[in-house]
């Protein structure tokens, strides 16, 4: 059985085919699958099927590293919508996919480049369900008090500013991280980006994302930490500088969210008949 690896901005993922599988994307397969001493791995796993529904090119289920599922990830998506484009599902430079938060729409720019149609971003979720109109609240970690924004992109965003690089350099996601991602606000846990102005419309970012830890980069913490630049005055096109590289964000007055950046292929393989038996077993 065959696969390929991409990466977009160092976030890296594994791209499988569902009318391939011969085995089941159990969580235990995916750990496998992630796992860079056991397995292949990556940041994740795009699962690619048939939609079910018409309109659509195909449908995108992404698998965190964890084994858990995500609504959404925009490196991922980018990385799915350029495979699909090259692959020949469909040879339209505009289409539809189907992901578990809904419609996405992606524009192809070139075979290693394009923009997404993330839809309309919301500061009110059920995944902040003790939040305000506005979507601020404040949570504790690493004995101290973080002011942050909430902010729905097909899957929850908590955005913290803070003062300068040097702070945003110095944080330790790995103490920091896990206690956001798992505070009690954010019933179905949360993904995090700590952000600082760093020029007119251009912020500095880290992110540690919801089954995975701290990451390169992520285009839905991206989404998150340009929205919140822009509710605290930043103009409609930010770009966010990551640990991987840069991402340019469109934000809408109505929260529409439109994003850009590029993703590549990494390598094409097949799985091993050893690698497939333990898949077949998780």
């Amino acid at each position: 059985m065959r696969f390929e690896k991409w990466q977009a901005l160092g976030n890296d993922y594994l791209i499988l085919d569902a009318r391939e599988l011969s085995f089941s994307l159990t969580p235990s397969a995916v750990r496998l699958l992630c796992d860079r001493h056991r397995g292949i791995g990556a940041d994740g796993v795009l699962e690619l099927r048939e939609p079910d529904a018409e309109g659509f090119v195909a449908r995108l289920r992404i698998h965190n590293p964890d084994g858990s599922e995500a609504e959404l990830s925009g490196n991922g998506a980018r990385q799915a919508v350029l495979y699909l484009h090259r692959a020949g599902w469909t040879d339209s430079p505009r289409f539809s996919i189907q992901t578990a938060a809904g419609e996405i729409r992606p524009t192809i720019g070139s075979p290693t480049t394009c923009s997404l149609d993330m839809g309309r971003a919301r500061l009110q979720s059920s995944n902040f369900p003790s939040g305000t109109d506005d979507g601020r609240g404040v949570v504790r970690a690493g004995s101290r008090d973080w002011s942050f924004q909430h902010i729905e992109i097909g899957n929850p965003q908590c955005a913290i500013r803070v003062n300068d690089v040097a702070e945003l350099e110095q944080l330790d996601l790995a103490l920091i991280g896990p206690e956001i991602e798992t505070n009690e606000l954010f019933p179905r846990r949360t993904n995090v980006s700590w952000w600082t102005p760093v020029g007119v419309d251009e912020i500095r970012a880290r992110i540690f994302e919801r089954g995975v830890g701290e990451t390169l980069s992520s285009g839905t913490g991206a989404c998150g930490a340009a929205i919140a630049s822009v509710l605290d005055g930043a103009g409609s096109l930010v770009t966010v500088h990551l640990d991987g590289g840069s991402l340019e964000v469109t934000v809408g007055e109505d929260l529409h969210i439109d994003l850009a950046g590029w993703a590549v292929p990494v390598h094409r393989g097949e799985f091993s008949q050893e690698l497939l038996a333990e898949l077949r077993g998780g």
